[in-house]
């Protein structure tokens, strides 16, 4: 398919996003790392040139592999390539950002990422256990001033180890630390969080922007089901009605209408798929538009319900979820 007009977003610092990523979070449980490369490279191969990954999901060294053997074979050139990489909460301490950064680029084998983010404002004891608990099963918290965080991630962008940096579920209070930080360099080029029909994050979404910064969705066509995080019990969002009557009235599939309706309200979405159709499908959204009554049917689907809360964090003094928005 012609790539379009719309399928980037120029960033803050002047780089170009594309609008559409392909997320390779996989429940080890039900994906091996094989699945994972392959996605990868089939997402490749269908248009995607955006990845989502994260130090904690486990499987960068497949995804780089991936990235690699597409550039190696003519599919794409290193500079067509969106990598996303995330800052873990062990590593949220100044003098361990650098390093994790350059762990994620020895896993990938590549010599820059492209984005840099804060997973998430809840810091945990540092060290190479990624979940450290105590003698009760209690997760060990840590505590460092976010701002001394930025500033680490400014001096690997300095350095051309990341070309964008960012932050993921940050509340608007969160992002003011950073935005109202003495000697600011570099302002967060997105906030990437939960957002879909349930969550449309409308008040986020608002604030955001009007700071310039890009929000990027993920869990946008619901959740993964992942049973170690999401309640069973939640609703599955590709099988609301009224979703799919409006797939259904124009011929589209559930998934393909709710990314829709999230980029034409400016949102970056990432959609996560091992099945090589859905792959194909979820990449086919350039090509029409949700009208006025569409988009307000379906923004009538809001419940602000999150799939992704993990309730064994609220005791944490920076859980951002407590906040409205």
């Amino acid at each position: 398919m012609a790539r379009t007009l719309d399928s980037y977003v120029v960033l803050n610092d002047g780089c170009k996003m594309p609008v559409v990523g392909f997320g390779t979070y996989a429940p080890p449980q039900l994906y091996s790392k094989d699945n994972t490369e392959e996605g990868t490279k089939m997402a490749i191969e269908v248009g995607y040139r955006h990845i989502d990954c994260a130090f904690i999901y486990g499987n960068e060294v497949e995804v780089g592999r991936a990235i690699r053997a597409k550039i190696a074979d003519g599919t794409v050139q290193r500079e067509d390539i969106f990598y996303t990489g995330k800052l873990w909460c062990t590593f949220q301490s100044p003098e361990f950002v650098r390093s994790a950064l350059e762990r994620t680029l020895k896993d990938l084998e590549l010599d820059y990422v492209d984005l840099f983010i804060i997973h998430t404002p809840v810091e945990m004891k540092p060290g190479d256990d990624p979940l450290p608990k105590d003698e009760n099963g209690k997760l060990i918290y840590h505590n460092t001033d976010i701002r001394d965080i930025w500033k680490a991630l400014e001096d690997c962008k300095d350095a051309g180890l990341v070309r964008s940096i960012g932050v993921s579920n940050f509340n608007k209070r969160q992002l003011e630390l950073i935005l109202n930080k003495p000697g600011l360099k570099y302002k967060p080029v997105c906030n990437q969080v939960e957002c879909h029909l349930y969550l449309n994050q409308g008040k986020l979404l608002e604030y955001c922007k009007s700071k310039d910064i890009i929000l990027v969705g993920y869990s946008v066509l619901g959740s993964s089901r992942d049973d170690n995080w999401i309640d069973q019990n939640s609703p599955v969002l590709l099988k609301d009605p009224v979703l799919n009557a409006v797939a259904k009235k124009l011929s589209r599939t559930p998934a393909q209408v709710a990314m829709r309706f999230l980029l034409q309200r400016g949102i970056v979405v990432l959609a996560k798929s091992y099945t090589p159709e859905r792959i194909k499908q979820n990449f086919q959204v350039f090509d029409f538009e949700l009208g006025t009554e569409e988009m307000k049917t379906l923004a009538g689907l809001n419940k602000d319900l999150r799939y992704l809360g993990i309730p064994e964090w609220q005791e944490h003094p920076k859980y951002p979820f407590h906040d409205e928005y």
